[in-house]
């Protein structure tokens, strides 16, 4: 090659080694590129505290921003380093005529989705929405979670748990095979959620609607999830 190179000059010489070391050099760049890429985002990574959703309830930009990063303020938390990560535009609904079927479905699909990677912690709920994760026994008994709270702010809290109904087992399948059964259920009820729009945070910002939370029964990230309770019912 030395050889050949002696006799080629500018950018002869300059298309030679191109032609020569491309691959290679293509190869070395695509690997430097995702040694780059993993450490940048390895320093860069947020720990997400909590995994929040707006379901069937809609929230404008700025309260959207104290639903998530006023979370990290009341944490007194660093927002370069920590997160709340907030869904939003999550839609649910069983009411058959719905024109917006394939969105309810993709929704449905991603909360689901989101349940089973332990990625959804609590949810912000309209009443249709809140009778829906009730019924699938997603949520967990709130007044248990909120026991640890001091008698005084527990005191506070308990004219807005609201109870639920939860289906532990029925005979829809069958109906789907035969329609002319009747519906059959056996349920239980006990207090899974608590009515968010008439204290604290939702009250303030004058929020059109009632809004129940849910803690997700299955989530890791309980205490946080008390945190938050206790962010958005500060009376302030």
């Amino acid at each position: 090659m030395n050889t050949c190179l002696d006799h080629l000059h500018g950018k002869q010489k300059i298309q030679y080694i191109w032609d020569y070391y491309k691959l290679p050099a293509i190869i070395c760049l695509i690997f430097l590129y995702i040694i780059s890429y993993t450490v940048y985002g390895h320093f860069t990574r947020k720990e997400t505290l909590l995994y929040a959703g707006l379901v069937n309830v809609s929230a404008s930009e700025p309260f959207a921003d104290e639903l998530s990063y006023g979370f990290l303020d009341f944490l007194d938390a660093d927002s370069s380093k920590k997160e709340l990560r907030l869904y939003t535009g999550l839609y649910l609904t069983d009411a058959p005529d719905d024109p917006n079927h394939e969105y309810t479905y993709a929704s449905r699909i991603k909360t689901v989705a989101s349940i089973d990677d332990e990625k959804l912690d609590v949810v912000l709920m309209n009443k249709e929405a809140f009778d829906a994760f009730s019924q699938n026994g997603y949520l967990c008994n709130i007044e248990e979670l909120l026991r640890e709270l001091d008698p005084k702010t527990m005191a506070e809290y308990k004219p807005y748990i609201t109870d639920n109904i939860v289906i532990l087992e029925d005979n829809a399948n069958e109906i789907m095979l035969d329609d002319s059964q009747p519906y059959q259920a056996v349920t239980d009820e006990f207090p899974m959620g608590l009515l968010v729009s008439q204290k604290g945070l939702f009250k303030r910002a004058g929020f059109d609607g009632d809004v129940y939370l849910g803690v997700i029964k299955n989530s890791p990230r309980m205490d946080m999830a008390v945190e938050y309770i206790e962010y958005l019912c500060t009376d302030k």
